[in-house]
């Protein structure tokens, strides 16, 4: 009896503690949120500056950040539920609109092209028309980094194509974006297009010289953006509230510090960049006006987009509405 007796205060114990289990991690879960990011750059300071300064610890929440290295892989991440939200380009959204659950964008990021052209001779005055009969690497077909390359080149009167001898511009789209500086460092193409801290640190190694920026020639374009399926932003909406407040303030602070206080920030997200490299990139992208200060994206902002993937192949959209859902980003802005 008393082994029976032993045994049933075991088993209600035992379930006991599997309930606690179960609830403390259920906690967990309402409070962490997957983000996977289309690449790692200094492009997206207001974000990092946003998990390194606490700002999402403030908002009650705890972050893992992956690495899709590249925009189609990190959308398969949100479709497949690996990721809660991704951190990539909105034609990745285009691309996906006619899926189930859809994926909108929630919240932008940067607002210009954050690439540089880098080449391998000074060219002092660098103009676009420089391209003609040369080698440019753009990065992956299909990416907006490279849409909006050609988007620029064909705006200024070149054409692409591979007769370099009669003044075409040989603008490479067959590597991916991981992989740029190494194969232009050992090609034979005199461009090619690096974000940072990658094309500073391809200066200081003497390997290429900084002439322009592709943001500076494409004006004005929905860059980078927050997504998430449909259901999130319905169902987890207080979550997504929170974290883009979140990055709001991480923008707020890279916008108004120096940029030495901005570098120290962006320090524990690019160990081995130095602090003198982190805020010479910093730089860079102030210089540019690279991020959003309003995080709701226009239909005039999204239309150009359209227009950016529409010159590279025709594609029929989806609507503003369809793709873009500002409730949140227009909440906060609206205090």
């Amino acid at each position: 009896m008393k082994i029976k007796k032993y045994l049933s205060l075991f088993c209600a114990c035992l379930m006991v503690g599997l309930a606690s289990c179960l609830f403390i991690g259920c906690g967990k879960d309402d409070n962490h949120i997957e983000v996977n990011e289309v690449t790692h750059s200094i492009f997206y300071a207001p974000f990092y500056a946003a998990i390194n300064k606490g700002f999402f610890e403030d908002e009650g929440l705890s972050i893992t950040l992956s690495n899709g290295q590249g925009s189609d892989v990190s959308m398969t991440a949100l479709l497949s539920g690996d990721a809660d939200i991704i951190l990539a380009g909105p034609e990745t959204v285009v691309y996906s609109s006619k899926t189930k659950d859809s994926p909108k964008v929630f919240g932008q990021l940067t607002q210009k092209d954050g690439s540089f052209i880098v080449s391998k001779t000074d060219d002092q005055n660098f103009t676009l028309d420089m391209l003609r009969g040369k080698t440019i690497i753009g990065g992956r077909a299909g990416g907006l980094p490279a849409m909006t390359l050609q988007y620029v080149i064909q705006k200024a009167g070149l054409t692409i194509g591979t007769d370099t001898a009669n003044g075409q511009v040989n603008l490479r789209t067959d590597v991916s974006f991981g992989d740029i500086a190494s194969v232009y460092q050992t090609s034979n193409a005199e461009y090619c297009t690096l974000f940072e801290p990658t094309a500073t640190a391809m200066v200081n190694q003497n390997k290429g010289h900084i002439v322009s920026t592709v943001g500076a020639q494409s004006g004005l374009v929905p860059y980078t953006c927050f997504i998430a399926k449909e259901s999130y932003l319905k169902n987890k909406s207080d979550k997504a509230e929170k974290f883009l407040r979140a990055v709001m303030r991480g923008y707020e602070f890279v916008s108004t510090a120096n940029p030495t206080e901005v570098a120290k920030a962006l320090e524990p997200s690019f160990i081995g960049t130095s602090l003198a490299d982190l805020e010479v990139a910093v730089k860079q992208y102030v210089a540019i006006d690279a991020w959003c200060s309003n995080p709701a994206m226009t239909e005039t902002s999204y239309n150009k987009l359209v227009e950016i993937i529409n010159n590279y192949k025709p594609t029929t959209a989806p609507t503003f509405v369809e793709a873009v859902d500002n409730t949140i980003a227009n909440k906060l802005m609206a205090g």
